[in-house]
């Protein structure tokens, strides 16, 4: 892989392992929630149809490169932590807000994955594109996008979608500062619920960069640019995955 000031992207993601307080500085305006209003690890909202599954969508502009590579990481890391069968109990998906609908993942983002082995015709080279539409954020439990900008594309596209979306390394950062305790042990689909709602309640209370939030578009850029997104997209999702499926 290239020198230069990214860091090389390593055969194993646990090289991108965080403090629960690495979170950067600024600040997200929202509305701020006292922690721990809802009863610890207690969801009487969720439909039980959905309790045995997660279902995460990732969002970014052409569905080419950013979401594409968070989708396949995210179910390798997955796979790799549960094994195929339990692996299963989380839809990963992605779209986008303007989608080249049919294209397959660009192939400078797609030679970023080959260390992993992910860039065959079983994973990235299988990946078509997908427009995002408004019942696909409904079905979601988190819509994760590619920037700020994605995030607010997909509430203005569907407003229900306002209490689970977030920019990706925003749920990243917040996620990082969820108190363990605030999860139930063993099953990670449970536990990926309650991380989405303990994220949420984090909201405006946990300091964040704007700058850091959003991974930049790499398309018409030099292949170091999808190097610099690919290992930024790797580090949050590794992040989130780690909190759903800790390592013992």
């Amino acid at each position: 892989m290239r020198a230069g000031s990214v860091p090389e992207l390593p055969l194993s993601a646990s090289a991108f392992t965080r403090s629960p307080g690495d979170v950067g500085g600024g600040q997200v305006q929202n509305r701020a929630v006292t922690l721990g209003v809802v009863g610890r690890h207690s969801r009487p909202d969720l439909d039980p149809e959905r309790a045995d599954m997660f279902r995460l969508l990732f969002v970014c502009t052409g569905n080419l490169c950013r979401s594409p590579a968070a989708e396949i990481m995210t179910r390798h890391l997955l796979v790799g932590k549960l094994g195929g069968r339990e692996a299963a109990r989380f839809d990963i998906s992605s779209a986008g807000v303007n989608a080249v609908v049919g294209e397959m993942m660009h192939p400078d983002t797609r030679d970023e994955l080959a260390p992993w082995g992910l860039d065959g015709p079983a994973q990235a080279g299988a990946f078509r594109a997908r427009q995002l539409r408004s019942p696909m954020v409904r079905r979601s439990d988190l819509v994760l996008g590619a920037s700020l900008r994605h995030r607010s594309a997909v509430v203005e596209r569907e407003p229900a979608g306002l209490k689970n979306t977030f920019a990706l390394r925003e749920f990243a950062a917040l996620a990082d500062a969820v108190d363990e305790t605030m999860l139930p042990e063993g099953d990670p689909v449970k536990r990926a619920h309650e991380l989405v709602e303990q994220a949420r309640l984090k909201r405006g209370l946990v300091p964040l960069d704007r700058e850091e939030l959003s991974v930049v578009d790499p398309i018409g850029k030099p292949q170091q640019a999808h190097h610099d997104a690919v290992v930024l997209i790797t580090d949050a999702v590794y992040r989130i995955v780690e909190k759903i499926v800790p390592s013992r």
